[in-house]
């Protein structure tokens, strides 16, 4: 069995919800804002696979940074298109809930990354 990692695990599965989101949009005929979301939203984990393979202390803080700066883009998206109601207040609070999650743990992981 792999060893549990708790970020992994959330942004990869954060990014398949992220995925599922872009589909639905794109039956409402919204291709921009999705798009910005899909591409913010599953980068946040790959960066953090990267990450895992970083070659010193600075590159995992740096790529640890990048997921954390994506995931606060997403939040912007997901607010923006809860706004303009292609996403319903518990679509968005749901999302934003999971990204504040997210954004938590990788603050705290970027700040004790010396």
């Amino acid at each position: 069995m792999e060893n549990e990692n708790v970020i992994l695990d959330k942004s990869y599965n954060f990014a398949l919800r992220i995925i599922k989101v872009y589909k639905f949009l794109n039956t409402q005929k919204e291709f921009i804002l999705s798009k910005q979301l899909l591409r913010s939203g599953t980068s946040i984990g790959a960066n953090i696979t990267e990450a895992q393979e970083a070659i010193s202390k600075k590159d995992f803080k740096n790529q640890m940074s990048i997921a954390l700066k994506e995931a606060a883009e997403s939040r912007y998206w997901v607010k923006l298109l809860k706004d303009s109601e292609y996403l319903t207040q518990k679509q968005a609070k749901s999302l934003l809930d999971d990204l504040e999650e997210i954004i938590k743990i990788l603050s705290k992981i970027v700040k004790n990354a010396n």
